[in-house]
């Protein structure tokens, strides 16, 4: 399978890259497509449609192929994989029904392939992550896997350049905000090998999660939680008196860590405060009864763990790669700045393969120790590799 990565910041270089891509042959059956919310999308998509290229595509909060960091612009990965070995599938949906719809994804990916993994991403800014995750594992059911073990699921949430109104996910003839958009691959051809990883460090003691309802943080130690929030890091919320729900602007500095009985942890941002109910809430649901801690900005070790992690994926050190999907929180950008840069370029070094990425408002997918999860301030890295070359 060849793959081969273009990116521009008008229609107009999009379309010569996608000319000079193909000049020496190469047709592409499939197109990733990570987009600024500045770019003309209906017009890429139209140029890739009457090529009879499939499309995969998301907004974002900033995108990049190989080590190129960019915003508002267009990255695409095009991919000539046998199209009898993926299916592009798109369903609608709302934060009431994104866990019924989300099984419909899994029943309809064991309906089209023996051993399929899904590649996903979401629109919208009130999806409950967590949802998505427990429905395509419900709908699908462990038992259906050949390995007995949870299908194979990675992806991310669109972004919409930080103005969390409007993320779009979108493929030929079909955009919306409440949506879930779904590559499915069939890992019989294909091979899918992915890890979501952080190296954020929690910092403090435990503490508990004494009132929550879905993604709604009540109160930790049987305090408001905004109030614990402010008070334990030194953190103002800056609350608007004619609002109820307002931005917790700095939520990506300053997320929770839910701890899960394996021992791995899972991060949830805090994306919006409620002033009055004095409550935090999250981009995934919260346990009532969790334990957390909360997490301070970075240090630069993280990209050195994120790195460590994802050799981990690898079976053997001459294994590689025909394509690498990244799916990295829009939080590490922030954190990072420029030095986001290196943590891509070692990455991509670790496979040496095409890649296109972008920053996301959450991640889906498995950590080394754990079960699939929804996630935020992480990294999603995904390999792929037709396991037949002999194309």
């Amino acid at each position: 399978m060849k793959a081969k990565s273009i990116k521009g910041k008008s229609t107009e270089a999009i379309k010569s890259a996608l000319q000079q891509s193909m000049a020496d042959g190469f047709k592409p059956s499939l197109a990733i497509v990570f987009i600024s919310i500045k770019q003309d999308r209906e017009a890429i998509c139209k140029l890739l449609d009457e090529k009879g290229i499939q499309i995969f595509g998301a907004t974002t909060s900033g995108e990049f192929i190989d080590g190129e960091v960019e915003g508002g612009s267009t990255a695409i990965m095009l991919l000539d994989m046998n199209p009898a070995y993926f299916k592009v599938e798109f369903l609608e949906t709302s934060n009431q029904t994104a866990l019924e719809d989300a099984k419909k994804l899994g029943v309809r990916g064991k309906e089209i392939f023996a051993n399929p993994s899904f590649l996903i991403t979401t629109g919208g800014v009130f999806i409950d992550g967590e949802h998505i995750i427990e429905g395509i594992i419900q709908g699908f059911g462990k038992s259906a896997s050949p390995s007995g073990n949870e299908v194979t699921i990675f992806g991310g949430m669109a972004g919409d350049d930080l103005l969390a109104e409007k993320p779009l996910v979108f493929t030929n003839g079909k955009s919306r905000d409440n949506a879930i958009l779904a590559l499915i691959i069939d890992e019989d051809e294909v091979d899918v090998k992915g890890i979501a990883t952080c190296g954020w460090k929690a910092v403090g003691t435990s503490k508990t999660v004494t009132k929550s309802e879905g993604n709604i943080v009540y109160t930790i130690d049987d305090k408001p939680a905004l109030d614990v929030l402010m008070k334990y890091l030194g953190v103002e919320v800056e609350l608007d008196e004619n609002k109820d729900v307002v931005p917790f602007l700095n939520s990506w500095y300053y997320p929770l860590q839910l701890e899960r009985d394996n021992g791995d942890t899972v991060i949830r941002a805090t994306r919006f405060a409620n002033r009055i109910e004095r409550s935090l809430i999250c981009t995934g649901s919260v346990l009532q009864g969790s334990q957390i801690k909360f997490s301070l900005p970075p240090d630069f070790d993280s990209i050195e763990t994120v790195v460590a992690e994802c050799e981990t994926i690898r079976d053997d050190t001459k294994q590689q790669a025909d394509a690498l999907v990244m799916f990295s929180c829009v939080s590490r950008h922030l954190s990072f700045g420029a030095l986001i840069k290196e943590e891509i370029d070692q990455v991509q070094k670790i496979w040496n393969a095409p890649m296109v990425g972008f920053f996301t408002y959450g991640e889906y997918g498995r950590s080394k120790i754990g079960n699939n999860e929804f996630h935020n301030n992480a990294c999603c890295v995904v390999a792929l590799r037709e396991k037949n070359q002999s194309r």
